[in-house]
């Protein structure tokens, strides 16, 4: 069946669904990275080229699983970092959620994983919005803590990408890297704390843009789609990087505008950490000031669904983020989907 594009199409713009969450905090944030570090020269031997590496993307160096570790484990120990930071014991999670496009199985959920090996009581969950899907998970969470349905709900962002990618392919492999984040979120009994504007959005016609062809019910993992490669990551960099800057730039926009504050407001700006030239182009659209701007991208390249919280918890650490601030969030990726958020930490 024919799809239709019209996201080529001059002029075309998706608005995603505005909302608002008050009444949530994050408590707590964690994340864990694989101990092996891959830099540009080390993939020299597959024929990539470091120069272009940085030129093209700022990356410097991403992390890889050792052959034992699955995405459940990086989750694992991203959610009790997160946890132990929060003071908080396992079996007093109400929810868990995690964002993952690279499961250990495509059942049970790796949330389930997750739910078990911490010992939690908690229902379980995975979303897969790729390298929103911690967007759309923290948004998610936050609803349930908001109308009171949950007091703790942990969310996790975890992704091994490295698998995900066709060594072969020397302009996509050099860009993926392995990681995990969390945050916990709580209730605010000052009711001011909060997603005070979301946006939640997707445009699925330019689903072919960023995909994994082979392995669902569509097409199976057969021995002719794996020797043709479709089980890799396919993506259509310069398209994807027309539409992420486009639709953060509407996006951060409408956000601002619902919550009725500037960019000048702003104390941080924590985007998707998938290249360095849409993350510039996207912040210069927006009028805000580089120095306002969190990038870890140079360490860990793209880490999908962990790549937001990852950055979230390393701003913490940095001190970089004190209650009462505004920290505007965006996650985009294949689907393509998005999410942006205001909060009020």
């Amino acid at each position: 069946m024919e799809e239709p594009d019209r996201i080529h199409l001059p002029g075309y713009s998706a608005r995603g669904r505005m909302g608002r969450l008050l009444g949530v905090q994050i408590a707590a944030t964690g994340s864990f990275v694989p101990s092996t570090v891959v830099t540009n020269e080390d993939l020299a031997s597959l024929g990539c080229d470091s120069d272009w590496i940085v030129r093209r993307t700022g990356i410097l160096q991403r992390r890889k699983v050792a052959d034992d570790q699955a995405t459940s484990d990086l989750a694992y120990a991203a959610a009790l970092n997160c946890l132990q930071a929060a003071g908080v014991r396992a079996d007093e999670v109400d929810l868990i959620i995690v964002a993952t496009m690279t499961p250990d199985f495509p059942t049970p959920s790796t949330a389930c994983l997750l739910q078990r090996r911490l010992g939690a009581l908690a229902p379980a969950m995975d979303v897969n919005a790729a390298c929103a899907g911690f967007m759309y998970g923290l948004v998610t969470g936050a609803q349930f803590v908001a109308t009171g349905n949950a007091q703790r709900v942990l969310v996790v962002g975890a992704d091994v990408m490295s698998y995900t990618i066709d060594p072969d392919d020397k302009k996509t492999y050099p860009l993926f890297g392995d990681a995990a984040g969390a945050a916990l979120l709580v209730p605010d009994s000052h009711q001011q704390a909060g997603l005070l504007a979301y946006q939640l959005g997707s445009e699925g016609c330019g689903g072919k843009m960023l995909c994994i062809p082979a392995g669902g019910s569509r097409t199976a993992l057969s021995p002719e789609a794996w020797a043709a490669g479709q089980q890799f990551l396919q993506m259509d960099g310069r398209g994807v990087f027309k539409w992420a800057v486009r639709v953060f730039a509407e996006s951060a926009q409408d956000v601002l505008a619902a919550a009725d504050v500037s960019p000048q407001q702003l104390k941080l700006v924590i985007l998707h950490q998938a290249n360095q030239r849409i993350i510039d182009s996207a912040v210069s659209d927006l009028g805000v000031d580089s120095d306002k701007v969190f990038v870890n991208l140079d360490k860990y390249g793209n880490t999908s669904g962990a790549s937001i919280p990852l950055a979230l918890d390393e701003s913490v650490a940095a001190g970089r983020i004190e209650r009462g601030d505004y920290v505007l969030l965006c996650g985009f990726g294949a689907g393509l989907a998005w999410g942006t958020t205001l909060l009020q930490w």
